[in-house]
This record gives structure tokens, sequence and C-alpha cells, in this order.
């Protein structure tokens, strides 16, 4: 049974393996972002453990909600939540580990997210991605999410369709 675990800093070494793995990351591959340790290739995101404190404090400051995916003994995944200021709105994220794809986690996981989020008194949650990654699109209306708004995005210097997804909690 899938269930949400909330890491301690110890714990980080996990999310650093997520985010150098670059057949987990690769759908983040191609953007012209400007962050640290952003590879443009790949998608991966360094992480080292030199940043682990900072990273685990700025989300206890910031009130980001971030929680590893657990099965049994493993973690398989991660989601967070956060408000965005500039679209003053909620939202969320999910990873699961390439290894673990295909097992019903992403689906799993959303839900529990979004248990969580509405817990915690937030009325809805949005998330963005590329119209091309249409099993994605399929997971998100599973859970409930609707299409709300296309956009396009730049993506290896070439205009790529998005769309918006909310669910109202």
């Amino acid at each position: 049974m899938l269930k949400l675990y909330i890491p301690k800093i110890e714990d980080y070494w996990y999310e650093e393996k997520l985010q150098s793995d670059k057949d987990t990351m690769c759908y983040n591959a191609g953007y012209d972002v400007s962050y640290f340790g952003y590879h443009y290739d790949t998608g991966c995101i360094d992480f080292p453990e030199s940043r682990w404190k900072e990273m685990f404090e700025k989300r206890i400051k910031e009130h980001r909600f971030f929680a590893y995916l657990q099965d049994e003994s493993q973690f398989v995944g991660y989601v967070n939540y956060q408000f965005n200021y500039e679209e003053n709105r909620y939202e969320c994220g999910i990873v699961i580990d390439a290894k673990e794809r295909g097992k019903g986690y992403a689906k799993e996981g959303l839900k529990l997210l979004c248990e969580h989020a509405k817990k915690e008194g937030i009325s809805s949650l949005y998330d963005e991605f590329e119209v091309d990654r249409p099993g994605v699109l399929v997971l998100f209306n599973q859970v409930g999410f609707q299409v709300v708004e296309y956009k396009y995005y730049q993506k290896f210097h070439q205009e790529v369709k998005g769309v918006v997804v909310k669910i109202d909690l």
C-alpha cells in the first residue's frame, strides 16, 4: 500500500538519486530555465548533499509540501505542492522513478497528494505539462483534474503545446 512519507534531511539521498537519473528526469529536458544545477540536455538537476539542509529549511519556511511515495519499505517517487504567488494558486507535481513507472504509483500518489491538500484546507491544485505526453493527461483526468487552459512552451528551441489542469478538492 502506497503512503506519503515526509523525508528527513538524511533521506534526501533519494531525491538526489531521482534528480540525477536521466531516464526519470527526461520529461524535464530542453527548457530554457536558469536554476541551479539544471541540465538542459537531460532534464537532470544537481542536488548535492551540501544543498540538502538549505532545501529542507526552505520547504519549511515557505510552507512547501514535499513527500516521498513509499510502497512497503521502498521509495518509488515524490509529490509536492506549493503556492505560486504570481498565478495566485497552488501548483503540484509528481515524479515517479523511471524503474517504477507503469505500476499504478502515479495515480495512487496523486490521489494521496490531493487528499493531503484537502485536509490542509487547500481548495484546488494545478499542474501543467506538454500535450505530447498523452499518458500524463489521461492520468490527471482519471484522478479528477480537468484542462482549464492551453499554453505554449519552448522546448529544445521549438514551440510545444501544453495544458494547465486543475482539480477542485
